[in-house]
């Protein structure tokens, strides 16, 4: 659990050190940072992508989640309350920069992959990696959005652990392969979240979330009958 006390922790940090230099920032450079982070998410989201599309074994999968799981966030109307309850604390789109940090802290690779390591090797390297580059990355958005982007420490602390304590129970079925369709979805995921901060569409990807459930409930099934 330590890399993932040192992980949150830096988000803390970052988030702290981004406020405070928030304050000295003239608005037109606060829009030049709000350009960056959206290039920023959507560069990430496109590498995700790439790396891990020719590793899929199962082409169609990331398609039929992106088009269920918006379908159900929809319907549910995930982003509206989302940006709802957001608004309430801030006014400064708050909403939108906080469930793109959510997205890139929680829905990558070193971030999955590192509880996973950490339980079942002790091995806290890319747990220490992603503290690193998720501090870079809450300065950069607390400097944008101000300190209310450190509530995605606290989502990313319950994130990663629940994945390290059942990285411990359930080994076996944390394959490679449904870690690959799960980053393939996340890539998409923040690929829209960088698009609606550039203001190119609103994809509202807080809608899109549940597209992440659709490949762990497609394992399961496939282990149930025996396939």
């Amino acid at each position: 659990m330590l890399g993932i006390i040192i992980n949150t922790g830096t988000i803390l940090t970052g988030s702290l050190i981004g406020t405070v230099v928030k304050k000295g920032i003239k608005e037109e450079y606060q829009g030049a940072l709000f350009t960056a982070m959206g290039l920023a998410a959507t560069g990430l989201g496109i590498n995700s992508v790439v790396q891990n599309m020719p590793k899929s074994h199962f082409p169609v999968l990331f398609i039929i989640s992106l088009a269920i799981g918006s379908l159900l966030g929809t319907i549910l109307n995930l982003d509206g309350k989302f940006q709802k309850l957001t608004s309430k604390f801030s006014s400064n789109n708050l909403g939108q920069g906080l469930s793109t940090a959510i997205l890139l802290f929680c829905i990558g690779t070193l971030s999955i992959l590192g509880p996973i390591e950490s339980a079942i090797n002790g091995n806290n390297t890319y747990l220490f990696t992603n503290a690193t580059l998720d501090f870079v990355t809450s300065m950069v958005l607390a400097s944008t959005y101000g300190f209310g982007i450190s509530i995605a420490a606290g989502v990313l602390f319950i994130w990663q652990s629940s994945i390290y304590i059942a990285a411990g129970l359930l080994s076996g079925f944390l394959t490679q392969d449904l870690l690959t369709e799960i980053s393939i979805v996340g890539g998409f995921l923040i690929l829209s979240s960088g698009i609606s901060i550039l203001n190119i569409k609103d994809c509202k990807t807080l809608n899109m979330l549940p597209s992440l459930l659709v490949p762990i409930i497609f394992f399961l099934v496939k282990i149930a009958i025996g396939l």
